[in-house]
């Protein structure tokens, strides 16, 4: 037997042999039991460190009713193993457990909380988004003489980033209140400042930081990428290598999103080879989210087929590796290739190649690209009846999308119609969109004066002006001079477009009309001279329609 080969015969040395085996030499539940059994026949059930070693494997292997059953059986519990299972509860997805056994822990006389108990309920209440009941703890904190403890106060500051309630300025309000604030606090806040969308903030404490680590690093890189500024993401990747500062499969998982974002084809091929070099070839493993981050850059910067060899290199794919495959097949147009990919994905018949909501747009997007009206309209119904995933707006938009660029305006106004939801203004404006292809003026009509109701100037702008290439395709000048004056006399206007190209490893931002650029001139020569070549050509569909513009706008 396990045990019983070699116990010792007194009471001390049977005590510290027990612990040694919890600690070193436990490895399944039959030996634990084991253990447990001669606890309980040597009389040791009142000896707290045994007893805290045992709860701790029994609830670390998720065998609560056990563990619950030898915290219940001990007479008096103390400090330690009320902070074993309410931090089990905590660690093993069962948080409003753990904050009910706090609350029984409070109702008796002793023992009572300490800094342990408090930070692991705060971090159970941060981890099960229990709001309420974090700001009632917190409040038991100031009453009990912890809120100045470093690990209860990191713990307070970590719940308000994660949970809301005010926030980020409650979690300020604690962190101002801090004598000694750990890189942890740190990163939490300036987590916090990029969850609720304020980057300037964000950057602001990352300047005052003391000090950083990898983690703070990383956090400001995907806190920018996520808010829509890459080029300081990538700029502050290139600062973390200036700095030496050793950044991992995280951090590069960020850095790829920037890429992506851009089309910064340069970077991500050194981030590929990076990775291939010090972890594939050293047979270390890779991160499956850094192998899917590597397939959204490839396919975001048209690079379709370095994409798919990431893909088919992958031991592992999980429902986002697919995703992200039929997902950059439908973006480039091949729709064929991106439904077979997704039969592959239906055949593999693995929990990590369930396809999702996010599946189902890409494949709804593939066939919309590639005309597939009946295989779209299948895998709508399918998406229902065999998988259980409820539409949401953008797979009617993409029904929408996908009836109307085949000329099948009525059954997609019908669509429209018997949508359980409020159609937004991308449904309408795909709706929109077929009518400008098939030229049907009267509905084309009809739908943007329910398209802009509401909508701000900035955002009807470019209704109107998709409903005046209809009028313009129909040669109805005069319905097009209409449109054009509404939106001056209602002084709407359509943003400038942004466009970003690189060029020898740099990034260059352009925005239309914009002569800010240093090589301005030259720029718009060569455009000058492709304009003259397709009016060559027969390009210039709308030359009545242009000048008809020129005499409104000037």
């Amino acid at each position: 037997m396990f045990l019983e080969e070699s116990l010792p015969p007194n009471s001390r040395p049977l005590q510290q042999h027990l612990f040694h085996l919890l600690h070193n030499r436990c490895v399944s539940i039959k030996h634990l039991a084991q253990i447990h059994a001669h606890i309980i026949i040597n009389g040791f059930t009142h000896k707290n460190f045994l007893l805290v070693k045992l709860l701790a494997l029994y609830t670390t292997s998720n065998n609560f009713p056990i563990a619950h059953l030898l915290f219940d059986q001990t007479p008096s519990p103390s400090s330690a193993l009320w902070n074993q299972i309410i931090r089990g509860y905590q660690l093993t997805g069962s948080p409003r457990r753990s904050v009910e056994l706090f609350n029984d822990m409070g109702r008796r006389s002793s023992p009572p909380p300490d800094e342990h108990t408090y930070t692991f309920v705060v971090n159970g209440c941060a981890k099960g988004g229990l709001l309420g009941e974090g700001m009632q703890v917190h409040g038991k904190v100031l009453k009990s003489g912890f809120s100045s403890n470093l690990y209860v106060q990191s713990s307070l500051v970590d719940f308000y980033v994660k949970n809301g309630g005010g926030g980020v300025v409650k979690a300020n309000k604690v962190f101002d209140e801090m004598y000694v604030r750990s890189i942890v606090t740190w990163n939490s806040l300036l987590l916090g400042s990029f969850r609720c969308g304020d980057v300037n903030g964000a950057m602001t404490i990352f300047e005052d930081m003391p000090e950083r680590n990898v983690v703070s690093w990383t956090t400001m890189i995907a806190g920018c990428a996520q808010n829509g500024r890459s080029k300081e993401a990538l700029a502050l990747f290139r600062e973390m290598q200036r700095e030496n500062v050793e950044f991992d499969q995280v951090t590069l998982v960020a850095v790829l999103s920037a890429c992506a974002e851009l089309g910064d084809l340069h970077l991500g091929k050194w981030i590929h080879s990076y990775v291939f070099e010090h972890f594939t070839y050293s047979k270390k493993p890779v991160l499956v989210t850094l192998k899917n981050s590597l397939i959204h850059m490839y396919a975001s910067c048209g690079e379709i087929g370095a994409a798919f060899a990431v893909f088919k290199g992958m031991e592992q794919k999980t429902a986002i590796s697919w995703t992200s495959m039929i997902t950059g097949f439908a973006k480039h147009g091949y729709g064929n290739e991106a439904l077979s990919v997704f039969e592959w994905m239906q055949n593999a018949r693995s929990r990590d190649a369930r396809p999702d909501e996010i599946t189902f747009l890409g494949v709804l997007c593939a066939c919309s690209h590639a005309g597939y009206v009946d295989k779209g309209r299948h895998y709508f119904k399918s998406m229902v009846e065999d998988w259980g995933i409820k539409p949401r707006v953008e797979h009617f938009g993409c029904m929408v999308d996908l009836l109307s660029r085949a000329g099948l305006l009525d059954e997609a106004h019908e669509v429209v119609r018997s949508m359980p939801m409020k159609p937004n203004d991308v449904v309408w404006g795909a709706l929109l969109g077929g009518c400008r292809i098939h030229k049907s003026v009267e509905l084309a009509s009809d739908v943007t004066e329910l398209l802009t109701e509401g909508l701000e100037a900035d955002r009807a702008a470019g209704y109107f002006v998709l409903l005046s290439n209809v009028y313009a395709a129909a040669e109805k000048w005069e319905d097009v001079v209409a449109v054009r004056r509404k939106m001056l006399e209602g002084k709407t206007r359509k943003p400038p477009g942004r466009s970003w190209i690189q060029i020898e490893g740099s990034v260059y931002e352009f925005m239309a009309g914009d002569r800010s650029h240093e090589m301005a001139c030259l720029i718009y020569d060569v455009l000058d001279d492709i304009t003259r070549e397709a009016r060559f050509y027969g390009n210039i569909p709308f030359c009545a329609y242009a000048s008809l513009l020129s005499q409104i706008d000037g």
